[in-house]
């Protein structure tokens, strides 16, 4: 009767978790500038376009952002879309063209006994943009 008592508890655990958890949405981002590419001085983040093909208009790419954000529940495509503006313009990005926008695994937890665990995935979406400042 104890390891009824017990799974009860550690289900009863696990739910309260996965609530704690999983009622606030995140974004993190992070922007790697690359060597050698020239450096601007920051631009508005309400002008940098958001885009998902690169445009035949010259340009200079400055860099890379990764997104990582929740995807339970999923933060509003508006808030993702001004983590990748701010972003941007803090480099002096006139635009970030979004190369790649997929959920995937991106942790594990494992629950149960020794001798029966489950083994449960933990999903986030993870973006890719590539900064640019078009030329004059």
């Amino acid at each position: 009767m104890n390891t009824v008592r017990w799974r009860l508890a550690q289900g009863a655990l696990l739910a309260a978790l996965a609530l704690t958890v999983g009622g606030c949405t995140s974004i993190d981002a992070r922007t790697t500038e690359y060597v050698g590419a020239p450096h601007f001085a920051p631009t508005s983040a309400s002008e940098v376009e958001v885009l998902r093909t690169e445009p035949l208009r010259p340009h200079d790419r400055l860099g890379e952002i990764v997104v990582d954000a929740s995807v339970e529940p999923p933060p509003p495509i508006t808030e993702v879309e001004q983590k990748l503006r701010e972003q941007a313009a803090s480099i002096g990005g006139d635009a970030v063209v979004v190369v790649y926008d997929q959920i995937q695994p991106v942790s594990a937890y494992v629950s149960g006994p020794l001798w029966d665990r489950d083994i449960h995935s933990i999903e986030g979406r993870k973006l890719k943009g590539i900064v640019i400042k078009y030329r004059q």
